[in-house]
């Protein structure tokens, strides 16, 4: 209580929630994206001059039988949330909140939700990617990844209505499986890593024109991995046969090296991740029985995982830069210490091993905020 003073009860936190509606809802999605700008403009933003959103699903399992909760496709109970995760910083953008059975394919779920992601996204990189936008306009490129869950025309459609590139799944379906066969064997070539080492055992081969793709937009590609299968991966009569383990993808990117879009695509198992640290944050549990409160609930959520991404991302090096939520805790958070009686200033427990390592991120911090609040300040005064 010191340190944060009294602390609300039960029946305030409920009440508080329940004040909160659609009104609301959009203020924090406000908050959060004025809040990304200032930590982007901090050092927390990509390196680069690209951002890729990768867009997967969950599941979040309840044992009560709460609002839209429903038996999911996992044979579990509970709610089967849509994410858009930013690749580069870790950040959760948006997510929708769906009932457990809601599809994973549901086109006009991704739409809507890359829709509310692009929202979350500083200025300068929105620009030219509003529908029907100029390509000339685009200062910054945007690429969606999605896994064959998300392989719809509709949002295939939206992408290059919004000049942004797709990366995403593709089933093996009669039509790939015959273009494999009849793909001559020195047409593969050989997959890499992200160390830009060859792939062991692992080739990749290009299938655009083998394949019917002219329901795609103009321009789609598909790009084929087999690889020899590890013990214990599910394989299909066709895999089996082959002897490889067989994936694929289709994606609009051009004059790209098809070993290199194929490591770019198989890298959106960082999402996994960052779904992982978002339930370490909170969204594994929905302690609320309406679908409104824990809808709120989740965007809090993502609001504590952002909040740490920035944290680790400006004042952090090292291992701790990539730690997860409850390494963060065990070492940072959790540090003894205690007021003093006069002037409340927090000394820390100086034999604790990370103290000094606390102490510096929290410099790195001030000192990035710091210079932003002095460069606002003087491009302020040369508008005026």
């Amino acid at each position: 209580p010191t340190v944060f003073g009294p602390v609300a009860s039960e029946a305030t936190v409920w009440r508080t929630f329940d004040h909160v509606g659609s009104v609301e809802l959009r203020g924090i999605a406000a908050a959060r994206a004025a809040a990304r700008t200032r930590a982007w403009a901090a050092g927390a933003g990509p390196a680069g001059d690209e951002v890729i959103i990768d867009v997967d699903s969950t599941i979040i399992r309840t044992k009560a039988d709460k609002q839209d909760a429903a038996p999911t496709y996992k044979r579990t109970f509970g709610h089967h949330p849509l994410l858009a995760m930013c690749a580069e910083t870790d950040e959760v953008l948006a997510g929708i909140l769906r009932a457990g059975n809601a599809g994973a394919n549901t086109a006009i779920d991704h739409v809507q939700l890359l829709a509310d992601a692009l929202v979350q996204l500083p200025t300068v990189w929105r620009a030219g990617h509003n529908i029907g936008d100029d390509p000339a306009l685009v200062e910054r490129r945007i690429l969606v990844r999605a896994d064959s869950a998300g392989a719809s025309h509709w949002l295939a459609e939206e992408c290059v209505d919004r000049n942004i590139e797709f990366s995403l799944g593709y089933q093996i379906d009669e039509r790939v499986r015959d273009g494999v066969i009849g793909v001559p064997t020195g047409c593969w070539h050989p997959a890499v890593d992200a160390d830009s080492q060859r792939r062991d055992g692992a080739e990749v081969v290009e299938l655009t024109d083998f394949v019917n793709l002219d329901a795609w937009p103009t321009g789609t590609r598909l790009i084929v991995r087999r690889e020899r299968p590890h013990p214990g991966a599910q394989l299909s009569l066709f895999d089996t046969i082959e002897g490889f383990r067989h994936t694929a993808f289709i994606t609009n990117t051009a004059g790209y090296d098809i070993a290199a879009l194929e490591l770019r695509q198989r890298q959106r198992a960082r999402a996994e991740n960052i779904i992982r640290d978002a339930k370490a944050t909170g969204l594994a549990n929905l302690p609320f029985d309406d679908i409104v409160n824990n809808d709120v609930w989740m965007q809090l959520c993502f609001t504590a995982n952002d909040l740490l991404a920035w944290a680790q991302h400006i004042g952090c090096v090292g291992q701790l830069r990539r730690a997860t939520p409850k390494t963060i805790r065990h070492r940072l958070l959790h540090v003894a210490a205690r007021i003093t009686p006069t002037g409340r200033r927090l000394r820390l427990d100086r034999h604790w091993p990370w103290t000094t390592a606390l102490l510096d991120a929290i410099t790195r911090v001030r000192t990035a905020f710091a210079s932003l609040s002095v460069t606002t300040t003087t491009a302020a005064q040369a508008a005026l």
